[in-house]
């Protein structure tokens, strides 16, 4: 199902029809404010598993990361934050990064790597950041887009549906997507460290 939802008043009966399916183990592709994410509910194995079947994704090896609606709802999930990082984090949030974090217990396993670290996304956008809100849940957080792919295909909703529609149950067309990642922050120790520069701009 390609599912219109806009990003300026999104229609709260549309974004529940896409809780519902969340619910209930589905998959969903969704705008952030980079490129179009595929996801579910953090929360449902199987799920994960079929997320990352999708994406030909080795969930032992695998660095997962998922979206949280805001900071307070991050410390959910990580080890106490030093103040530091803490302030970092709200200078830049919502934004296009991700910040690796040393994960706590609230962390399913399967998002867990040997570091016991994860990823967690808050975007700046209302569409994913409400879904997460209404979901009660965190989402899975993996790009549409592969590093060899033609490039038009992952911005434009209408393609995605064309070539993901067997594979997940909602695309969500909240308008045409970006090209480039998030910024990846690793938050893990004393010394920050910008593990891949993408489309935002960290100030340390």
């Amino acid at each position: 199902m390609l599912l219109k939802i806009y990003e300026n008043n999104p229609n709260e009966r549309e974004l529940k029809k896409v809780v519902d399916v969340l619910r209930n183990g589905g998959l969903v592709i969704y705008p952030t404010d980079t490129i179009y994410g595929i996801g579910c509910d953090i929360y449902n194995a199987k799920a994960v598993e079929k997320v990352a079947r999708i994406k030909g994704i080795n969930l032992k090896k695998a660095n997962l990361s998922f979206i949280c609606y805001d900071l307070s709802h991050i410390s959910d999930f990580t080890k106490p934050l030093n103040n530091h990082v803490f302030k970092m984090m709200k200078r830049h949030l919502p934004g296009p990064f991700t910040f690796i974090v040393n994960a706590n217990s609230n962390v399913p396993k399967l998002f867990k790597n040997n570091k016991k670290t994860v990823g967690i996304r808050v975007p700046d956008n209302n569409i994913i950041r409400t879904l997460v809100d209404l979901l009660g849940n965190p989402i899975l957080s993996t790009s549409v887009k592969e590093d060899d792919d033609i490039l038009e295909y992952s911005t434009d909703p209408e393609l995605i549906h064309e070539k993901f529609s067997d594979l997940v149950d909602i695309v969500i067309d909240g308008g045409y997507g970006g090209n480039e990642p998030s910024t990846i922050i690793d938050c893990t120790s004393d010394e920050l460290e910008i593990t891949r520069q993408g489309l935002g701009i960290v100030e340390f």
